[in-house]
């Protein structure tokens, strides 16, 4: 964990949730509130429910609906606060202890894993919050390994971590506002040049990870073409969505090519990867330099982490000739694109089904490469 970094910090809505409960129920502060158990157990009358509303409606600024307002709002302490934090706007109700300084929260494009904020605090400064309450337990967590391997072993700018838990995580705020300059994509290329220079002899990683909701499986393998197959092709063709998306004949076709990749793409060895590479996921500092967020990690061929760029809203074509000064690509590594693109076109499939034009550019790659 990078130094610095605080996990677990306290959840400031729910200690104010909890300190209006306490006050009203004549609780000691040390007593430990069981949200599964009945209010009523805790000495909870029609009066003090009224109080207990009336604390945290001036407490949180909110007002709760009448139709609201029932018995079963009051049953416990669980049930009480479910109804609060639905009124609460997302942020509020993630455990970042910044959330009691926040003057601001403008929305950001996020994942499909999570939402994301830019906050402003009471001191002016501003950070990026990341939060969910369905993201897996280790996603964040996996996040930040991730992050401070691409900063310290790839070399990468990324932002410093601020927290972490199971449902947030804070970060140094940077730019998505991109530079449109040459020289700013030309820096991008060279630094993940520089990130592939960093070699492994085997392809994966030490756990498996998240590309979205769905686990990224990084088991360790020899061979990159054995790798790309089991892990970022067959891997996906057995989720259910895949299934429903795509025919035999479709399934057949990525199963001939997962037998010709050693024909189809040369061998090379394994390189640290950022795992999720497109525009998207690149950002600016305040300088106006290239740094890269959300990744995936893993140790896998460059150009199967290039066909994210490449393929995906593409960046100037500067990026690829700054790339190519610090690290020539092998011939023909832009006719290998789409087919090494395949691992994204499958992950949007798994997750939301035939959506937009996925299965053709599929077909296409298997009418060509197969």
């Amino acid at each position: 964990m990078d130094q610095g970094t605080r996990q677990q910090m306290p959840f400031s809505p729910v200690r104010e949730f909890e300190t209006v409960l306490h006050a009203n129920l004549g609780l000691p502060a040390s007593h430990r509130l069981d949200y599964g158990i009945p209010l009523a157990d805790y000495g909870l009358d029609s009066l003090t429910a009224v109080n207990i509303m009336g604390d945290l409606e001036d407490r949180f600024q909110i007002t709760f609906p009448d139709e609201r307002i029932t018995h079963s709002m009051f049953s416990t302490a669980g049930s009480l606060w479910d109804a609060l934090a639905e009124l609460l706007p997302k942020w509020k109700t993630l455990p970042s202890a910044v959330v009691a300084d926040v003057v601001a929260a403008e929305p950001l494009t996020g994942g499909m894993a999570n939402d994301v904020w830019r906050l402003t605090l009471t001191d002016g400064s501003r950070l990026v919050l990341k939060g969910s309450s369905r993201a897996p337990a280790d996603l964040f967590p996996l996040e930040v390994e991730g992050l401070r391997a691409l900063g310290g072993t790839g070399g990468l700018r990324v932002p410093r971590v601020i927290e972490v838990s199971a449902r947030h995580l804070l970060l140094e705020s940077m730019e998505s506002n991109l530079p449109g300059t040459n020289v700013f994509w030309e820096a991008a290329g060279r630094a993940v040049a520089a990130l592939h220079s960093v070699s492994a002899d085997r392809f994966g990683w030490d756990s498996d990870g998240w590309l979205g909701l769905l686990p990224q499986e990084n088991g360790w393998l020899d061979g990159g073409h054995e790798f790309f197959a089991e892990r970022r092709i067959l891997r996906y063709v057995r989720e259910p969505k895949v299934r429903q998306a795509l025919d035999s004949a479709d399934v057949a076709g990525l199963e001939r090519i997962c037998a010709r990749l050693p024909q189809l793409v040369p061998p090379a060895p394994g390189a640290l990867n950022h795992g999720d590479l497109w525009r998207g996921n690149i950002v600016a500092t305040a300088a106006g330099e290239p740094a890269f967020i959300d990744p995936a990690v893993c140790w896998m061929w460059p150009e199967s982490e290039l066909s994210m760029m490449y393929c995906t809203a593409p960046p100037s074509e500067h990026f690829f000739g700054a790339y190519q000064e610090v690290s020539p690509l092998a011939d023909g590594w832009r006719e290998r694109m789409p087919l090494l693109h395949l691992r994204e076109h499958l992950s949007v499939l798994a997750h939301f089904g035939a959506v937009g034009d996925h299965v053709e550019k599929i077909r296409a790659v298997i009418r060509t490469f197969s």
